[in-house]
């Protein structure tokens, strides 16, 4: 059965919409991720010499941070390179 024009041009359509859709939520989730990041740095930044909030406040926030605790001291240890990752996302080849 051979399909038509019409129909050919709509699959093609749905899969590009698909592929990018996922792109962008894989795009979505690496920016989650550093966020995350970023927000334990700003709290417990006094830790490795940033300016942070003052410290009962952090003290206060620390019994809700065990996740992002847990992230930051991962990433430490897989320490990469996050530019990279990033231009891998969207495909960008230097």
């Amino acid at each position: 059965m051979k399909l038509s024009p019409i129909s050919l041009l709509r699959e093609f359509l749905i899969r590009f919409g698909d592929h990018h859709r996922e792109s962008a939520a894989a795009l979505t989730a690496v920016e989650a991720r550093e966020l995350e990041n970023i927000f334990a740095l700003l709290v417990l930044g006094s830790f490795i010499g940033l300016p942070s909030p003052p410290t009962f406040l952090a003290v206060e926030l620390l019994p809700f941070m065990e996740r992002e605790i847990r992230i930051l001291n991962v990433r430490a240890e897989d320490a990469g390179d996050m530019l990279a990752e990033m231009c891998g996302m969207l495909g960008i080849d230097g």
